[in-house]
């Protein structure tokens, strides 16, 4: 008999936002996101979906440990990454920006913070502090006593508060630094380029060993802002600059006839004193998700 209006495809895909938005801020690649779904469909479309009486919750739980079981077995090939390792940039939508809580939990920085928790202890952070699942939730999420749920919590949030820079919320500052950055960076202005940048600023950056890209971060005003001057007289002819919203806010792509190439996002001190991070993602494998929105 074929399903009905309600049918687990229906379900299942009544919940795929909420269900992607987990396991992207549990990997911090859209491609491992991608594929975290499809694991947790087919666990779902081997369920006797009658005994399931929450499905919402039914689906939280097989994406978040399957999203464990995951990142346990990626922590080893981070750990040898070629350079520094960035998570795959997002597209999203202003209205996301809007929502200080879900930006801040998708944001490169905190993207790279969560990287340091145990695969246990970035699901309860992700859970409770992005969407808001109480502790009794997570436990049955994870399997978990509450209590054992609350420490976990606990250890995370000291952990994330200790590591995570302090950067400048307001969307309208971001956007007129990050067009400032754009500006400054395609023309080569070394001038401008220190104007915009604060004075401790740092330069992330990811090639995978795929590009030519800095292994170590760039530290200093100075420095980063030869770096973008130097990467100017080197763009391929062709090369398309744009503004697009990206992992929470506003960021830059370049690209080549609708190919991506580099996505920046940038953070800002919040005391005013410019740019204080730089987040550059230049491997071609962690591009792809992009390249629909750049024509």
């Amino acid at each position: 008999m074929p399903d009905g209006p309600t049918s687990g495809d229906d379900v299942f895909e009544g919940h795929r936002t909420l269900l992607f938005s987990v396991a992207y801020r549990m990997l911090g690649s859209v491609a491992a996101a991608e594929d975290t779904l499809q694991e947790a469909w087919l666990r779902w479309s081997r369920v006797d979906r009658s005994t399931v009486t929450e499905p919402r919750a039914y689906l939280v739980t097989l994406t978040t440990r399957a999203a464990i079981d995951r990142l346990r077995r990626e922590k080893a090939a981070r750990e040898v990454y070629v350079g520094t390792w960035l998570p795959e940039p997002l597209l999203t939508a202003p209205d996301v920006a809007e929502e200080a809580a879900l930006a801040d939990s998708v944001s490169m920085a905190m993207l790279v913070v969560l990287e340091t928790l145990s695969p246990l202890e970035r699901s309860v952070f992700v859970l409770r502090e992005a969407f808001g699942f109480d502790h009794a939730e997570i436990g049955r999420i994870l399997d978990r006593s509450e209590e054992s749920v609350r420490q976990l919590a606990h250890r995370a949030r000291r952990h994330v508060e200790a590591r995570r820079p302090r950067f400048e919320s307001d969307r309208q500052v971001r956007k007129r630094a990050t067009e400032r950055f754009l500006e400054a960076a395609v023309g080569g202005d070394l001038n401008a380029l220190m104007e915009v940048l604060a004075p401790d600023v740092t330069l992330w950056s990811d090639g995978g060993g795929k590009v030519r890209a800095p292994r170590r971060p760039i530290e200093g005003a100075d420095k980063v802002a030869r770096f973008f001057a130097a990467v100017a007289e080197d763009v391929p002819p062709g090369s398309a600059f744009r503004l697009v919203e990206a992992n929470g806010g506003p960021a830059v792509l370049v690209h080549l006839a609708g190919v991506p190439i580099t996505v920046a996002t940038v953070e800002i001190d919040p005391d005013g004193r410019g740019i204080s991070g730089i987040h550059l993602i230049a491997n071609p494998d962690k591009l792809p998700a992009i390249a629909p929105d750049t024509t």
